[in-house]
């Protein structure tokens, strides 16, 4: 199985909901990792399994579209907890419509908000073809 990823940082202001989490409550910074993996089991006639340079133009997209923004204020969040985990699966579907080879069988996103945290979505191709 082949797999191919990319990396980004990018700033965020967030504060979390439904619950008493302290300071989290509170408006804060986070500066994010954002790592997106494609995978499959074959290589396009080139040699790749998606030229590199697609996947950046919508990478960069969806990190130009979060970056310097407050998630709660974003209608994506509208009710969720801007949480990492819910942060990280809206940004693995928002990339996934972009970006799916017929060779593509998995997408993952990785979002850390800091050092030592961090989340994972992962949609597989049959997934997304049922809507889920």
């Amino acid at each position: 199985m082949y797999r191919v990823a990319v990396k980004r940082e990018f700033d965020a202001q967030h504060f979390l909901i439904g619950g008493d989490w302290g300071p989290e409550n509170d408006l804060h910074q986070h500066h994010y990792q954002v790592e997106v993996q494609l995978q499959g089991a074959t290589l396009d006639q080139h040699g790749y399994l998606v030229d590199i340079v697609d996947i950046e133009t919508h990478f960069e997209a969806l990190v130009v579209k979060y970056k310097d923004k407050i998630l709660n204020d974003l209608p994506e969040f509208e009710g969720l907890n801007p949480s990492i985990e819910n942060f990280s699966r809206i940004f693995c579907l928002e990339f996934s419509e972009n970006v799916m080879e017929p060779n593509i069988s998995a997408v993952m996103i990785k979002l850390w908000e800091n050092e030592i945290a961090w989340a994972s979505y992962r949609i597989e191709k049959q997934d997304q073809l049922r809507g889920v």
